[in-house]
């Protein structure tokens, strides 16, 4: 049951079977549902939780199960073209995913005998990024910018570019973004015929 409700930090205490850190645990009786993603034990049974979504209207005493899984989401062919939340439901009111395969959203880093130690450039088709700063291939890279500067303008061309020029995949992750930005960027999306290339959003 719920012992403490700080913000998104959820405490919740177990008579017996404390779950795994990283394992989902829902609130029984929410519409919409809420998942709680362990974090952290704290001991006497209680464990330290991250709601995923909002808190409000929480209350102690209130019955949490353990689902026995980390949170997964679904995955594959089936996923291409939809926008779905952290907990992996969808919510861009084209019906349920049919995926064969979910998997969780925590995953371990590649070992690095498995990663390519070959640099070599990820041609993105925007000059000023080839040019100035360029992206090497299986790496990562920070866009930084102001707000109102383009960012997300950048971003779409990129994932249509690599997917036109490289036949490839894209993954958006909405991480506080606002809800009219990443409505707005879906449906300049399909506008400009980008979703239709095998891109996958995901949008919290």
């Amino acid at each position: 049951k719920i012992v403490a409700v700080i913000g998104a930090v959820v405490d919740v205490q177990f008579d017996e079977n404390l779950p795994p850190i990283l394992n989902g645990l829902e609130v029984t009786g929410r519409k919409p549902r809420l998942i709680l993603e362990v974090s952290q034990h704290l001991g006497d049974n209680v464990v330290r939780c991250i709601a995923m979504d909002g808190t409000e209207g929480l209350v102690r005493g209130q019955e949490v199960v353990d689902t026995g899984d980390p949170i997964k989401i679904p995955v594959g062919p089936e996923t291409l073209g939809r926008i779905m939340n952290v907990i992996g439901e969808p919510i861009d009111e084209r019906g349920p995913i049919p995926a064969k395969h979910r998997a969780p959203i925590h995953a371990e880093a590649p070992e690095f005998v498995e990663m390519s130690v070959e640099q070599e450039i990820l041609v993105t088709g925007i000059k000023v990024v080839d040019l100035l700063a360029p992206y090497a291939k299986g790496g990562k890279i920070g866009l930084f910018g102001g707000a109102g500067v383009g960012k997300t303008v950048l971003i779409m061309e990129l994932i249509n570019n690599v997917a036109k020029a490289h036949g490839g995949y894209s993954v958006f992750a909405g991480v506080g973004e606002r809800t009219r930005e990443g409505n707005d960027l879906y449906h300049e999306m399909i506008e400009g015929g980008v979703i239709d290339l095998k891109v996958r959003r995901f949008y919290t």
